[in-house]
């Protein structure tokens, strides 16, 4: 249904309630009356008992709970109230004459005492069901819409172009593998294998996803094969006591990172005790 469709609908029912408000006001009207109301009381008595009626009708449409059974149980109350004295009107044609005495509705019968006790009673519950009404109303929380968390989660999976946010562009640095060094000697392979396995584990550890590195901070030194770094590594550690021989110095000295520097000193301390251990050759 359109916009102008909806507010069709809605004048319509406004003029409806409007014309039904005021026949019952000439009903309404009499029966205040009856009971003893001056010419102002008996104007207003029908905006307290219609009146409300609205008001319950509204905070039953806000409302949700036990808050909006009550505010329907009011409306009800009211309608059936409404509807009792409309049709006490209508079966007692002394009420229409322009002067009205107390009599009418309290001559004694039991019927008329009930009438009289409901008709009275109406303004005293319009102050109070209305005043609870309306506090209702004001205290009200909406409840969150089931629906909601689940497209919270759906915005949550897109993509930020998707949601038209600005697109931050990052690399993750593919994890760094254990350089494959020189050709060590085959007794010195379970001495290697041992220590190996560690800085294997502790390099593969993925690293946590940054942003791009600008050009001007990314390093100018070229990117070193192990096997440059292995030759590179024995020349310098050339002259090096073999307990110097540390990956902190090796790292420090190669300029490298601290994984392919432990690894070096490994096959370099396993190159050094291979040498020192090899038989002499007689000539």
């Amino acid at each position: 249904m359109n916009r102008k469709a909806k507010a069709a609908l809605v004048l319509a029912l406004v003029v409806v309630v409007a014309m039904a408000f005021r026949v019952s006001w000439n009903a309404l009207r009499d029966v205040a009356k009856a009971i003893g109301a001056d010419g102002t009381a008996a104007t207003l008595y029908p905006f307290v008992v219609d009146g409300l009626m609205a008001l319950a009708l509204v905070a039953a449409l806000t409302l949700t709970g036990d808050a909006r059974r009550f505010a329907l149980r009011v409306l009800a109350a009211y309608t059936l109230a409404s509807l009792v004295l409309n049709y006490v009107h209508g079966l007692l044609p002394e009420l229409h004459a322009e002067s009205i005495g107390w009599s009418r509705l309290a001559d004694g019968n039991l019927t008329n005492w009930a009438l009289v006790l409901l008709a009275t009673s109406l303004p005293v519950g319009s102050i109070y069901f209305g005043s609870d009404l309306v506090a209702k109303v004001l205290h009200h929380r909406p409840t969150v819409d089931p629906i909601e968390p689940e497209s919270t989660q759906i915005d949550a999976n897109r993509s930020s172009g998707e949601l038209g946010e600005p697109v931050v562009e990052e690399t993750v640095e593919p994890p760094v593998s254990v350089p494959a060094l020189g050709p060590v000697p085959a007794d010195l392979i379970d001495v290697v294998e041992a220590r190996v396995p560690i800085a294997a584990a502790e390099v593969t550890r993925p690293r946590r996803a940054t942003g791009r590195v600008p050009v001007a901070a990314r390093s100018a030194r070229p990117v070193r094969t192990p096997e440059e770094l292995l030759s590179e590594a024995r020349s310098i550690t050339e002259a090096w006591p073999i307990e110097d021989l540390t990956g902190e110095a090796i790292r420090k000295a190669l300029r490298t990172s601290p994984a392919k520097a432990r690894v070096l000193r490994e096959t370099l301390k396993a190159e050094r005790t291979a040498h020192a251990t090899a038989p002499a050759v007689v000539s």
